[in-house]
């Protein structure tokens, strides 16, 4: 079974049992199970190696694993500093300045879709805090939990991969081979992530022409029809800026942490400037080591202003752990079935299709590897596991600097695994943005499937007009699939929404 489609069959299971069971935990575990059994089967280790292989070489090794470590501890901080902003009254007062700024429910969304643009640097910390800040004022316009985790997850990822410097960008400048500039590579190849682009694009046109579909309107429909919700007991004393400031420092901190850990700081030849320290940094170390300067600045400050008293403070620390419980069991079920699909070779099976797919289909190949890419990730839950397995193998099947077929397929690998990461229930990013918008987490990812299949489908359309428009220069054939893109997204939204009515 190692190393054939019957490697894909764990995930898969999981997923499909997730989307039918609405049961995320129990779907997830299934799916370790029955890697585990495929596992022991080729190894022939038994009911014993069987056990050990789930427990030890999965679970507990993922647990163990220091960038896992350092992304549950970022969990942990940034679920504390959420339950500070709240019981200081924060988020409270924050609502409050912006009724009278914000005046529609069409308004609320704007403002959540460009804070999540502005927060480019990384998409776990983008998810929670755009959730954080922006609860409160969707909460006020009847803006569903769905719609919120929906509009949170389409701009985490999407705008990570089109920013230069972000933890994405680092992350896929180190899969390019050794003498080629990485970065200059993922720039040229940004105008071309047509899936980040047209999801962008597809929110904007959603919340301006007032319509949902699939299961997304009948959230936003029973939204609408229930009573306002209530604040929970705050602090008084606390205003916007109580909201703002540990946000700010958030962001502040968190940048200065990951150049840190990039060598920013360091001195002689191992400086490196701003850009180059960001592509060398270490995310989860530097989330972390930013998270907690910006949660004990955020302490101080609220001592100091009298807002909250020292054991209010503290009692925050265990609020803001149980409110990521959820969240941090998911990612650890997930971490744990990735490592099955690992331990069964599946980045090697999928590799081999890309290989074969090479022969004789060049103009379809962005297309065919933005499906491959995906599916590979919608089944592993990982966007930068898809860029290792199959960037390498874009670079080797165009070894020429100048093919514009070479830019076009490893944008088009790179928006593939946007996209399954995107729909997958077992990704790190949309299991952050259900945390961040406080929504569960089957329901989040069945009202976002049909959003992230329409825009996919479009995708993967425009990609076959790419490789074929190839062949009269790069910018030439950017500027045709960009309007057959556009042309066919607005269409199949216009259609829709007659449709519907």
């Amino acid at each position: 079974m190692t190393g054939t489609f019957w490697s894909l069959l764990p995930p898969i299971v999981a997923i499909a049992l997730a989307l039918i069971t609405k049961e995320v935990y129990s779907s997830l575990f299934v799916g370790i199970l029955i890697g585990g059994a495929f596992f022991a089967v080729d190894a022939s280790s038994g009911f014993t190696g069987f056990f050990t292989h789930v427990f030890n070489d999965g679970m507990i090794k993922q647990l163990s694993d220091s960038w896992n470590v350092g992304i549950l501890v970022f969990l942990v901080v940034l679920g504390t500093m959420v339950a500070l902003m709240n019981k200081a009254g924060g988020s409270a007062a924050f609502g409050e300045w912006a009724k009278k700024h914000i005046k529609s429910r069409a308004g609320a969304q704007v403002a959540t879709i460009c804070l999540g643009i502005l927060i480019f640097i990384d998409d776990y910390f983008n998810c929670l805090t755009v959730g954080s800040v922006m609860r409160p004022i969707t909460k006020k316009y009847k803006v569903s939990r769905e719609k919120l985790a929906y509009l949170i997850d389409a701009t985490a990822a999407p705008v990570c991969i089109i920013a230069p410097i972000s933890s994405w960008a680092a992350a896929v400048a180190g899969f390019v081979s050794e003498g080629e500039n990485g970065l200059a590579l993922f720039c040229k190849a940004i105008p071309f992530n047509f899936y980040a682009f047209f999801t962008i694009g597809m929110m904007f046109l959603l919340v301006f022409m007032k319509f949902e579909f699939g299961p997304m309107a009948r959230y936003e429909d029973s939204r609408l029809n229930l009573p306002d919700e209530e604040y929970e007991e705050v602090s008084s004393r606390g205003g916007v800026f109580d909201l703002v400031f540990p946000i700010v420092a958030l962001i502040l901190l968190c940048t200065i942490g990951m150049i840190y850990t990039g060598g920013f700081f360091a001195s002689g030849e191992e400086h490196k400037n701003f850009v180059d320290a960001f592509a060398a940094s270490d995310a989860s170390v530097g989330l972390v080591l930013g998270s907690f300067a910006a949660l004990v600045l955020t302490i101080i400050v609220f001592l100091i202003r009298r807002v909250l008293p020292f054991k209010d403070c503290m009692g925050c620390i265990p609020d803001g752990f149980k409110a990521m419980v959820p969240a941090i069991l998911i990612l650890t079920l997930a971490w744990t079935l990735k490592a099955m699909t690992d331990s069964l070779e599946a980045s090697k099976y999928v590799a081999g299709l890309v290989e074969n797919s090479a022969q004789g289909l060049q103009n379809f190949l962005p297309a065919i590897i933005f499906v491959i890419a995906a599916f590979l990730a919608f089944a592993t839950g990982t966007s930068w596991g898809t860029f290792g397995i199959l960037i390498p193998i874009c670079i080797a099947v165009f070894p020429a600097v100048d093919n514009p077929l070479r830019i076009i397929s490893i944008s088009a690998c790179m928006a593939g695994a946007v996209a399954g990461d995107h729909c997958s229930p077992i990704s790190d990013t949309t299991i952050m943005a259900s945390a961040g918008a406080q929504c569960e987490h089957v329901n989040h990812v069945s009202t976002q499937l049909p959003y992230a299949i329409t825009v996919a489908t479009i995708s993967f359309v425009t990609y076959i007009v790419a490789g074929f428009a190839q062949g009269l220069g790069i910018v030439a054939s950017g500027i045709i699939s960009w309007i057959v893109g556009a042309v066919a997204l607005l269409g199949t939204l216009i259609v829709l929404k007659k449709k519907i009515k």
